[in-house]
């Protein structure tokens, strides 16, 4: 016989019917021993392994949970997968990664495949095509504040307060002209208004230059920021990424870090950790994120109807060399 056996070609060798086979693969006490002998034997004889992804669906669950990341290059997404992980893993769920920059239809390819559930890390730009998605798959955003829509839990960093730790970090150090690097998206829309905000609630004059989050855009918006007269003497980048590209406009102006120009990050990536980098930077707690968003989608699939919300993570900000006192004068 070619080919893998079936439960069809177990029920002919063992003379049975194929609704016997299933019923001794599933233990029940409704078969003769003999019967059950007569299977078993044919089962190996011929070698069969019952397919566990088939058996799932007959009882209506997959074991598998969607994982849609926003853009695998983005190390801070990458730490949030970390702390989420685990937690699916130890309630026996098998996590399959797709990113949506290279597949966007990830979310309804993975309902399709009737998945368990679905945890989005980061702000897709079919934002539609989750909220549809969720209405008959739980899901959890992860990483981002936009809300989505009513079937869906949010997860993500407490952004308003990690700006003003960061910004009041700045003010205390007796900085008054801070610059931001601004990010695209809901975050950074929400990151740019926080900024603005406890700048000018501390006294302080804020200046935005706008970027997408990116490396290159922080080195061109940092250009921008430090090379014409009146510049800031401290910057507050959206994310680490385009806080490297204004450490590097830095560089290229002959200004000194911090002495001529303190600059921060956000997220606290394990580029800023880095210690050539050594940059201050908001740590947005993505292993807690990442938990914390596998627990709200167990507690989901556990009970559909608990209601939805947004849960926010506290942040704390870490302080290294990339920020000093405005030099004198």
């Amino acid at each position: 016989m070619s080919g893998r056996p079936t439960i069809r070609s177990v029920a002919a060798r063992a003379g049975v019917s194929k609704s016997l086979v299933s019923l001794v693969l599933q233990d029940s006490p409704k078969v003769s021993p003999e019967r059950r002998a007569a299977v078993l034997a044919a089962v190996d004889e011929l070698g069969y392994r019952p397919d566990p992804t088939a058996r799932s669906l007959a009882r209506g669950r997959t074991r598998a949970v969607g994982l849609v990341l926003d853009d695998l290059r983005n190390p801070w997404f990458v730490d949030v997968l970390e702390g989420l992980r685990p937690v699916l893993r130890e309630a026996g769920l098998r996590p399959v990664l797709a990113e949506a920059r290279s597949e966007p239809e990830a979310p309804r390819t993975f309902a399709d495949l009737r998945v368990d559930g679905l945890v989005v890390i980061g702000t897709l730009p079919d934002l539609a095509l989750v909220e549809e998605v969720a209405a008959s798959v739980p899901t959890v955003l992860a990483g981002t504040r936009t809300a989505g829509g009513a079937a869906l839990d949010v997860v993500a960093g407490d952004d308003d307060a990690g700006v003003r730790l960061v910004v009041e970090h700045l003010l205390g150090l007796g900085h008054r002209r801070i610059g931001h690097v601004a990010g695209s998206g809901p975050v950074g829309r929400l990151r740019r208004a926080a900024f603005e905000d406890a700048v000018r609630a501390g006294g302080g004059t804020p200046v935005v230059e706008a970027a997408d989050m990116t490396e290159d855009a922080g080195h061109r918006a940092g250009r921008r920021l430090l090379g014409g007269a009146g510049r800031p003497t401290a910057v507050l980048a959206a994310n680490d990424a385009s806080a490297v590209g204004v450490l590097a406009a830095a560089g290229d102006l002959a200004l000194a870090v911090p002495a001529d120009v303190s600059v921060a990050g956000y997220d606290d990536t394990s580029t800023a950790r880095l210690r050539a980098v050594s940059l201050t930077s908001v740590d947005n707690a993505a292993h807690e994120v990442g938990r914390t968003a596998g627990h709200r989608l167990l507690a989901r699939l556990a009970d559909p109807a608990l209601p939805v919300g947004v849960h926010l993570v506290e942040p704390r900000l870490v302080t290294r060399s990339t920020t000093a006192a405005p030099r004198a004068g």
